[in-house]
């Protein structure tokens, strides 16, 4: 920072308090892109294409979802359908895998059956059947062959397509494979595994293996199981003789077996869908017609009824609905006539005081005009009459005011004002009382036009209650007003460092006759009355009147309405909380605690080394709105919710997690 700038405080627009500004430590934090890839944050060029990219996939998955959450009976129904389907495929495949194993192992028996009487065949004819007497060696491989060949004939002529036959010799050469003889055009190469043909070659038992047949025809290739074993023939030369049996009539049964599955799963999964539906609906309906009822019964619609048939649980159930419902219309009616009667009781008694308070009055004016002929007992008691007269004049006019919005007479007569000069007219009216107490008022804001259409009567109202309030528990300390307008609204807010309001008061000093201290004396001859008719005015105009306070810390109240009538407000352009409340005082010491920390830590570079940075331009902080339905002095709580303001302001949104004493 250069000599003779002016370091940016907490308080000033566009410097967040709470967090140290500056770069933060850490190489990893430092903002710097490291090699060869980028950070994908907000700020980043990548961020702003993800989240697109996910909005894009989401939105046509949101009526989807909506409706999965809000129908209870399409989670059962979908439930079920995803158990009953686990069950069947579950189910399915161990019968599946028990009828497999059961055909294989029937065929395997049946396999080495017909094998072993080959072989046995087999090794009877080589024993029974010698060579011509004088033949030549040389000659041997001839009629060898010739007797394999003869073999192999005669045991797939059994076999009426069931199998087929193969003859090998052991030997490897050109001359033994000559010997080669098999039936049914089976090749012999592709068809038996040369892992089976050596355990054939070393061993003398019987080998078997499951694997593919293929033929030399084109035929398409086959599952079946091959039996092999070694043999010697006529000329006691050993030789390979194995039984080929195709699967395919096990195949045949296990692909039915399988589709019959398939289809009867099918079956029971959409039938215990169809159940599941029914059972649901007989549940599910009732609720839902109590839901539609309670709806209708919260809209004021009092002789809804739910319909009952039946004596089971959800009869019960409807029944006792139904006696709630009928309870509750009888307490209404009740609590609607008694309302009716105290109205119209305060508002009789109202009137009727107005006539012989309008009698008292002369006699107590002409008594008090005439208080300096009496002696100073009598001439005190005058005094007192007429403050007191004073006092029974406001209170009834109070009342008054409050039954006409309690029978919804109260009338609005908006028009454009500015509400600086309603603030002017306030301050001097309360410029006495001010100075009585020692306290100064200070008005914030009020260099442009803050001009809104409303009552100037009822706001004026709300404001002196307002100001008059912060002068009297202010302790004599200064009273700030501040005014601002953004967007479609504006606020005036009254700000006092008197005693404050404790925990869970600000949700109470808008009730009627409320006070903070019962024992503390009323120098203005205050009726308790005045925040009631305040927040009232402010309903009338859409707007909110809300509080805060702090034990000790003085309060704020803020007095927010829209510049156009009947437009919705959507957020404030001063914050209810200070910014120099408890909270945010303590929020900007750590954060220039560690922003001294972050400045010791960086080492010191000369004058010469130093290099300017260019710093981006600081945006404007957007404007949390609040949701307009809660309006203030019901207790509810106001959750804001982002949303940009057309005009900046004073660059303070209102971000709160509630509004206390509205």
């Amino acid at each position: 920072m250069s000599k003779g700038s002016a370091a940016p405080k907490p308080g000033d627009p566009g410097v967040r308090t709470g967090r140290a500004a500056g770069p933060r430590r850490g190489g990893s934090r430092s903002g710097r892109l490291p090699r060869g890839g980028r950070f994908f944050r907000d700020g980043a060029p990548g961020g702003p294409v993800l989240r697109l990219f996910a909005r894009w996939v989401r939105r046509p998955l949101l009526p989807a979802l909506r409706l999965w959450r809000r129908n209870i009976q399409l989670r059962i129904v979908a439930g079920t359908l995803l158990m009953s389907l686990g069950v069947v495929l579950l189910l399915g495949l161990v019968v599946i895998g028990q009828v497999r194993n059961g055909l294989l192992d029937a065929k395997e028996r049946a396999a080495q059956s017909q094998a072993a009487g080959g072989f046995s065949a087999a090794q009877d004819r080589a024993a029974t059947t010698s060579s011509a007497p004088g033949q030549q060696v040389g000659g041997r491989t001839g009629s060898s062959v010739n007797w394999r060949s003869t073999l192999v004939e005669q045991l797939a002529s059994g076999g009426q397509s069931a199998f087929n036959v193969v003859a090998l010799s052991l030997d490897t050469d050109d001359t033994a494979s000559r010997g080669v003889r098999a039936s049914g055009e089976v090749d012999p190469a592709t068809s038996i595994p040369a892992d089976l043909r050596l355990s054939v070659a070393q061993g003398a038992d019987t080998f078997q293996k499951f694997t593919k047949i293929h033929y030399t025809s084109g035929k398409a290739s086959e599952a079946g199981l091959v039996i092999g074993k070694r043999l010697n023939d006529a000329d006691g030369t050993q030789y390979e003789l194995y039984y080929l049996f195709p699967l395919t009539q096990e195949e045949d049964s296990l692909t039915l077996v399988k589709g019959t599955l398939a289809t009867a799963g099918l079956f029971v999964v959409v039938l215990l869908g169809a159940i599941a539906w029914l059972m649901v609906r007989q549940v599910v309906t009732p609720v839902r017609m109590a839901a539609g009822i309670a709806e209708r019964l919260s809209a004021g619609r009092l002789q809804e009824r739910m319909k009952v048939t039946g004596e089971d649980d959800i009869a019960r159930l409807g029944e006792a609905f139904n006696k709630m419902a009928q309870n509750l219309q009888l307490k209404i009616q009740q609590l609607e006539e008694l309302s009716r009667m105290q109205r119209r009781f305060v508002s009789d008694v109202s009137h009727e005081l107005r006539t012989p308070l309008t009698t008292v009055r002369m006699a107590a004016d002409v008594i008090h005009e005439a208080r300096v002929d009496f002696d100073p007992v009598t001439a005190r008691s005058a005094e007192l009459l007429g403050d007191q007269l004073d006092r029974f004049e406001s209170l009834l006019s109070d009342l008054l005011e409050i039954s006409r919005f309690d029978a919804g007479a109260a009338a609005l007569e908006a028009e454009p004002i500015d509400l600086r000069q309603v603030v002017r007219r306030v301050i001097g009216g309360a410029e006495p009382l001010a100075e009585r107490k020692g306290t100064r008022i200070v008005v914030v804001g009020d260099q442009q036009p803050v001009v809104a259409e409303a009552d100037a009567r009822r706001v004026e109202r709300v404001l002196r209650n307002l100001v008059v309030n912060a002068v009297e528990h202010g302790e004599g300390r200064d009273v700030v007003v501040k005014l601002a307008a953004a967007g479609g609204a504006v606020a005036v807010a009254v700000r006092d460092y008197g005693v404050g309001l404790k925990p869970g008061e600000a949700t109470r000093v808008f009730n009627r006759f409320w006070r903070a201290d019962p024992a503390r004396a009323r120098t203005t001859g205050g009726t308790g009355l005045g925040l009631s008719i305040a927040v009232e005015d402010a309903r009338l105009h859409g707007g909110w009147l809300q509080a805060w306070g702090e034990a000790g810390g003085g309060s704020q109240f803020r007095l927010t309405l829209p510049r156009t009538a009947d437009e919705p407000l959507r957020g404030s352009p001063i914050p209810l909380e200070p910014e120099d409340s408890r909270r945010n005082r303590e929020q900007t010491a750590v954060a220039h605690t560690q922003e001294g920390a972050r400045r010791t830590a960086v080492p010191a570079q000369s004058v010469g080394d130093r290099t300017q940075l260019s710093v981006p331009p600081r945006l404007p902080v957007p404007a949390a709105s609040v949701d307009p339905t809660a309006l203030p002095g019901s207790g509810a709580r106001v959750v804001a919710r982002a949303a940009t303001d057309g005009d900046g302001g004073n660059g303070n949104g209102e971000r709160e997690d509630g509004t206390r004493g509205r």
